[in-house]
């Protein structure tokens, strides 16, 4: 099967500093990629790349089989991106930013509309759908965020950190949507923290440390090699450890008296 994502030697400087080394990884149709690492570590750049943000980097990105650099708008219109914070014009109502959105993947406005009220009244924000979001919380932000990526119907779906803000349900919610969009044959491309969310929903694992893939497998795969949970073998490979101590030292820095000289 050709892979639906395909990275040969993808690097990333900015300036003199290296925030991707030699990345190279292939994402089979229909396959959910949970995409980890510290912070710095280079996800959030490589899904700038693959979402055609940054443009300026060395390697081969090929996506739904063409070049990105070749193809680079109609590739955009086929994939979604839902980043962790964006910007979503204050001033406007859901309805008027999905409108726009829309707009720019030339949907019609039936369409828009369908969708937009569907889609809000999953997440609970129907009767919010003409309130300016200059009074939303971070959550009813992302839940509007998260409508936006998704509204075009994508083939992929980059998400980066998606679950900032959102309560518990909503969290559920979005972990049923990951698995209902991957029986659609969506392919999804999932940056996150949560290691728990992670272990759970995705097909492979690949974690990613100063630039550079440390491991690429299925949990079980990893489990066998590293340890026996992903927040294990996620310490293991990107951290000295010795939390227990570090832990300490955090707790007894904010008890210590210090006499002004």
């Amino acid at each position: 099967m050709e892979p639906i994502i395909s990275i040969k030697g993808l690097s990333k400087k900015y300036g003199d500093k290296i925030v991707l080394q030699n990345i190279n990884l292939e994402v089979e149709p229909g396959q959910i990629i949970g995409y980890i690492g510290p912070n710095g570590a280079g996800k959030s750049t490589t899904v700038k790349v693959l979402t055609g943000i940054i443009q300026d980097y060395e390697g081969e990105v090929t996506v739904m089989g063409r070049k990105l650099a070749d193809n680079l708008m109609e590739i955009k219109g086929k994939v979604g991106y839902i980043p962790e914070l964006a910007e979503l014009y204050d001033l406007l109502t859901p309805r008027e930013y999905l409108t726009f959105t829309g707009r720019l993947y030339h949907l019609s406005n039936d369409v828009i509309e369908d969708r937009s009220r569907r889609m809000l009244e999953s997440f609970g924000l129907l009767a919010n759908i003409d309130q300016r979001m200059d009074s939303f919380s971070k959550g009813m932000r992302q839940k509007v965020l998260i409508t936006s990526g998704l509204l075009h119907n994508p083939e992929i779906v980059f998400m980066d950190e998606p679950l900032s803000g959102l309560d518990a349900n909503a969290v559920i919610l979005i972990k049923e949507l990951l698995q209902a969009l991957k029986q659609e044959g969506k392919t999804i491309f999932y940056c996150s923290h949560m290691m728990d969310v992670v272990e759970k929903v995705s097909d492979r694992i690949v974690l990613i440390s100063n630039g550079m893939i440390l491991a690429n497998g299925t949990i079980d795969e990893l489990r066998q090699n590293n340890g026996d949970t992903l927040e294990q073998i996620f310490s293991r490979l990107t951290s000295a450890g010795g939390f227990t101590q570090k832990a300490d030292d955090l707790a007894a820095a904010m008890k210590e008296n210090f006499t002004a000289q």
